[in-house]
Protein backbone atom coordinates (compact mmCIF):
# COMPACT_ATOMS: atom_id res chain seq x y z
CA UNK A 1 0.00 0.00 0.00
CA UNK A 2 1.33 3.18 -0.70
CA UNK A 3 0.90 6.96 0.63
CA UNK A 4 -2.15 8.82 -0.65
CA UNK A 5 -2.62 12.74 -0.10
CA UNK A 6 -6.04 13.58 0.07
CA UNK A 7 -5.97 17.71 -0.49
CA UNK A 8 -9.17 20.16 -0.25
CA UNK A 9 -9.67 23.20 -2.36
CA UNK A 10 -9.07 25.38 0.80
CA UNK A 11 -5.40 23.72 1.09
CA UNK A 12 -5.74 21.27 3.34
CA UNK A 13 -3.58 17.99 3.06
CA UNK A 14 -4.29 15.12 4.72
CA UNK A 15 -2.21 11.78 4.61
CA UNK A 16 -3.26 8.43 4.30
CA UNK A 17 -2.78 4.95 3.12
CA UNK A 18 -4.03 4.39 -0.33
CA UNK A 19 -5.86 0.44 -0.99
CA UNK A 20 -7.40 -0.21 -4.18
CA UNK A 21 -7.01 1.99 -7.32
CA UNK A 22 -3.39 3.92 -7.85
CA UNK A 23 -5.81 6.23 -10.76
CA UNK A 24 -5.42 9.92 -9.75
CA UNK A 25 -8.65 11.91 -9.15
CA UNK A 26 -10.05 15.07 -8.82
CA UNK A 27 -13.92 15.11 -7.21
CA UNK A 28 -16.31 16.73 -4.83
CA UNK A 29 -16.04 15.61 -1.26
CA UNK A 30 -19.07 14.35 0.08
CA UNK A 31 -19.91 12.44 3.65
CA UNK A 32 -21.92 8.76 3.93
CA UNK A 33 -23.14 8.80 7.35
CA UNK A 34 -24.11 4.77 6.75
CA UNK A 35 -22.95 2.18 9.31
CA UNK A 36 -23.68 -0.60 6.84
CA UNK A 37 -23.90 -0.88 2.93
CA UNK A 38 -20.60 0.32 1.70
CA UNK A 39 -21.05 -1.79 -1.36
CA UNK A 40 -23.75 -0.27 -2.67
CA UNK A 41 -22.41 3.16 -2.47
CA UNK A 42 -18.82 2.44 -4.17
CA UNK A 43 -21.20 0.96 -7.31
CA UNK A 44 -24.01 3.29 -6.72
CA UNK A 45 -23.89 5.67 -9.93
CA UNK A 46 -25.15 8.97 -8.17
CA UNK A 47 -21.50 9.02 -6.63
CA UNK A 48 -19.78 9.07 -9.57
CA UNK A 49 -16.98 11.85 -9.92
CA UNK A 50 -17.54 12.31 -6.30
CA UNK A 51 -14.75 11.50 -3.41
CA UNK A 52 -17.18 9.67 -0.83
CA UNK A 53 -15.89 10.14 3.05
CA UNK A 54 -17.41 7.56 5.01
CA UNK A 55 -18.29 8.66 9.22
CA UNK A 56 -18.16 5.22 10.37
CA UNK A 57 -15.13 4.10 11.21
CA UNK A 58 -15.06 0.52 10.34
CA UNK A 59 -15.31 -0.81 6.49
CA UNK A 60 -15.15 -4.24 4.67
CA UNK A 61 -15.99 -5.98 8.23
CA UNK A 62 -18.65 -7.91 6.39
CA UNK A 63 -17.92 -8.32 2.97
CA UNK A 64 -19.31 -8.26 -0.45
CA UNK A 65 -21.54 -10.35 -2.34
CA UNK A 66 -22.83 -10.16 -5.88
CA UNK A 67 -26.82 -9.43 -5.21
CA UNK A 68 -25.85 -5.83 -3.35
CA UNK A 69 -23.95 -4.07 -6.74
CA UNK A 70 -25.97 -0.96 -8.03
CA UNK A 71 -23.43 -1.20 -10.95
CA UNK A 72 -21.42 -3.59 -12.57
CA UNK A 73 -18.36 -1.49 -11.47
CA UNK A 74 -17.24 1.25 -8.82
CA UNK A 75 -18.41 4.62 -9.76
CA UNK A 76 -17.02 6.93 -7.15
CA UNK A 77 -13.86 8.70 -7.63
CA UNK A 78 -12.63 7.84 -4.38
CA UNK A 79 -13.62 6.37 -1.31
CA UNK A 80 -12.19 7.83 2.20
CA UNK A 81 -12.12 5.12 5.58
CA UNK A 82 -10.45 5.29 8.95
CA UNK A 83 -10.63 1.82 9.55
CA UNK A 84 -10.27 -0.75 6.37
CA UNK A 85 -10.64 -4.25 7.53
CA UNK A 86 -8.76 -6.44 4.29
CA UNK A 87 -10.26 -9.90 5.69
CA UNK A 88 -13.57 -10.01 6.41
Amino acid sequence: MMERLLILEDGSVYRGTAFGSDNFQIGELVFNTSMTGYQEILTDNSYCGQIVMMTYPLIGNYGINRDDNESMVPCVFGFVIKDYCEFP
